[in-house]
């Protein structure tokens, strides 16, 4: 049966006022597919645009626009909410053994602030000047001089951090005080310590971009003079601030990614995980070093000699911990009895994307080097490896993966291995492009290219086609198999996690007594599937 046959139909009201955790991760999951699809259309269009070299189908103006909107959209209303807000809604509460999250109401109106700084980011498109041309960083002075509707876009940035906020602080409270008797902190699942270790990024940082957007707005309304070097401000200060929230939101991004990643490895390698404390001590080794490197993104502002090296080798320092990570993973899957199953394919990927995301981002942190290619496509394309070739795989990853638990349906897999092979052909072509065009000195955020730099625009446009075509194909099996797909048992995959142990879809309260855990992890279901 449907999550919502489960449930009771009810009415729209119903879901809008529930408390339940898992209607409230399936609120945010039909909020966040649609923000998705429409950041592709605009990412989408702006590969249209340079298929020619020169003037066409936009303005420089509109492209702008685009690109602005196209990455406000997807970092604050996907990567960062995404895996968090859905999956680790839908699951902490169950993986851990508890009825719900410590904070129901609360929960519910992080969701509320998220529904609402998406309707602003939305409205800002269509009043005022105009849909706002700054980037996604809303860089001063000039966010302050445009005419653009920059005020709306920031508060609904604003708005949305608010949520994130409220979702970093239920999830370490739920995990310190939810455990279900013998769940000690040796035996929760990988994923709990991710979301744990992002959840104190999320309370600790996020706050710091709120008061930096409010400075904005209050110097674009007041004149207040904090940014404006023109009225005696530093936009240094700005760039500080951004970054100091920023940096660590990648790993908002990356750490959850990684948690759900190490939750489908070693189901489908027939394996107990590989190196258990190491992976979940490296998670809170991520927050903690990702907080401190912010200052890379900014060594060609002018900052100091020492402040330049001391920055580049906690940049190299970062990643240790990410490079456990994938050591763990390999070794998991080292004599596995691999079975390549959807989520599996996908998360073999975002191992591959992540390590190249990695290994790019460690190559322009070196001083010498990040002079060439600071503001080039190289930075895009090795943002993009991260977030998109990372969080974004995974995310589909964890959606095949928990799809039949959280609807009870099971996804048809050969339209899914099309997908895959469309999806991943794409990206490598787009942002591997990407990557050629920085090293040969492409500046990013250009309206139009020289004709040097048309074959690697080209093959970047053509790649955008594959990767637009894949998502098209496994949206659609997701959709039919949530119309028609084949009904889930209640352990399809052979994971050995508590979700696994209740049924398909979940139960209002999860479990009909709470479970008192006396094993070590990933050994809670003792059937394995041969």
């Amino acid at each position: 049966m449907s999550y919502l046959e489960a449930q009771g139909r009810g009415g729209l009201l119903s879901w809008l006022s529930s408390t339940d955790h898992k209607r409230i991760a399936l609120l945010y999951l039909f909020l966040l597919v649609p923000l998705f699809w429409v950041a592709v259309s605009l990412g989408f269009a702006m590969r249209l645009k340079h298929l020619f070299a020169g003037d066409f189908l936009m303005s420089a103006q509109t492209y702008n626009a685009l690109f602005t909107v196209h990455g406000v959209i997807m970092i604050f209303m996907f990567v960062i909410p995404g895996l968090p807000a859905v999956f680790g809604n839908f699951f902490l509460p169950i993986l851990i053994g508890a009825r719900d999250v410590s904070f129901p109401r609360l929960n519910l109106l992080s969701w509320y602030f998220f529904a609402a700084g998406a309707a602003l980011a939305l409205l800002s498109l269509f009043t005022g000047r105009g849909a706002p041309d700054t980037g996604w960083t809303f860089y001063v002075p000039f966010s302050l001089r445009t005419g653009t509707n920059v005020p709306l876009a920031v508060s609904a940035a604003f708005v949305l951090g608010l949520s994130s906020i409220l979702t970093g602080l239920n999830f370490i409270t739920t995990t310190h005080r939810m455990r279900a008797p013998g769940m000690t902190w040796h035996r929760m699942p990988l994923f709990v310590w991710a979301l744990y270790a992002t959840g104190w990024i999320q309370v600790l940082v996020t706050p710091i971009i709120g008061i930096t957007l409010v400075l904005v707005i209050l110097e674009r309304l007041f004149g207040i003079g904090v940014f404006d070097p023109a009225k005696g401000g530093d936009p240094l200060l700005y760039q500080h601030l951004f970054w100091i929230y920023s940096h660590p939101a990648v790993y908002i991004m990356i750490v959850p990614a990684m948690g759900a990643v190490t939750e489908i490895l070693p189901t489908f390698a027939r394996r107990t995980i590989f190196g258990y404390r190491a992976i979940a001590y490296s998670s809170i080794a991520i927050a903690a070093l990702g907080s401190i490197v912010w200052a890379h993104h900014m060594f060609t502002s002018g900052m100091s000699d020492l402040a330049g090296v001391i920055f580049s080798l906690f940049t190299f320092l970062v990643a240790v911990p990410s490079a456990i990570k994938v050591f763990n993973w390999t070794a998991t899957l080292y004599k596995g009895s691999i079975d390549m199953q959807p989520p599996m394919l996908f998360a073999l990927a975002f191992v591959f994307l992540f390590c190249i995301g990695g290994l790019t981002g460690i190559i322009q942190g070196a001083l010498g080097l990040n002079i060439h290619l600071h503001d080039t496509y190289w930075i895009v394309g090795h943002f993009h490896y991260v977030m998109f070739g990372g969080t974004g795989f995974a995310f589909f990853a964890a959606l095949l993966y928990w799809f039949p638990k959280m609807f009870g349906r099971m996804v048809e897999p050969k339209p899914v291995f099309i997908a895959w092979g469309l999806m991943f052909a794409g990206f490598n072509l787009l942002y591997g492009a990407f990557l050629l065009l920085g090293g040969m000195g492409m500046p990013r955020r250009y309206y139009a290219h020289l004709p040097q730099f048309h074959p690697g625009h080209l093959a970047a446009t053509v790649g955008s086609w594959l990767l637009v075509a894949g998502l098209l194909v496994l949206f659609g099996s997701l959709l039919r198999a949530l119309r028609s797909g084949r009904r889930a048992e209640d352990d399809p995959w052979g994971g050995k996690t508590l979700e696994w142990r209740i049924p398909s879809p979940p139960p209002a309260e999860n479990f009909a007594e709470v479970p008192v855990i006396d094993a070590a992890p990933y050994a809670y279901n003792p059937g394995r599937r041969s």
